[in-house]
């Protein structure tokens, strides 16, 4: 598994500073760019996706790196835009992933917005009992949405994966159980 960071979470931290910031406002400006081809290449193939986002998005990328890094060492680190230059620059691997993958999407918000009415739960999830039982919800939780994210209908995947695992599919080959397809 690669971890894809988001966007969007970078976006937010600059947006709150925009109004008083030109460098939030310049970074910002950049950011909605890279959304701008995305709305371009939406519905295209992850190949074809990839390749737009090498041509294209690539450059705008390597160009906000580097003018964060410049940012910055000129700004200090224990002010609101370096707390978000610095969060932005930490996570630049992750934030890359979405250049080499075009399965991958700029940011996690369609996962975010459905995966809400869990978070609003929560608190009736405490029924979990233990630390344990709420990391089993967490899981189960997870595997059901994504379910719904790839079109496919929650309880015949359950049934049809918890017959697999009873009729003796081999437990390391589950990742070709899972709403997402094989994993590897």
């Amino acid at each position: 598994m690669t971890l894809a960071l988001c966007w969007a979470h970078v976006r937010r931290k600059f947006y709150e500073l925009a109004d008083s910031s030109p460098v939030a406002s310049d970074v910002l400006r950049r950011i909605a760019e890279l959304y701008a081809i995305e709305d371009e290449v939406r519905g295209l193939s992850a190949r074809q996706r990839q390749t737009v986002r090498h041509a294209r998005s690539r450059p705008i990328v390597d160009d906000l790196h580097q003018y964060l890094d410049t940012r910055a060492r000129q700004i200090s680190t224990k002010s609101r835009l370096g707390e978000a230059i610095r969060y932005a620059l930490t996570r630049w691997d992750g934030l890359l992933r979405f250049l080499d993958d075009g399965r991958i999407d700029l940011d996690n918000n369609t996962v975010e917005r459905s995966i809400r009415p869990l978070a609003l739960n929560r608190k009736n999830a405490l029924f979990a009992g233990s630390d344990e039982g709420g990391d089993n919800w967490a899981v189960i939780a997870t595997l059901i949405e994504n379910c719904k994210l790839n079109g496919i209908e929650p309880n015949a995947w359950l049934t049809a994966t918890l017959s697999s695992l009873a009729n003796g599919h081999p437990a390391n080959r589950v990742g070709e159980l899972m709403p997402w397809g094989d994993v590897g």
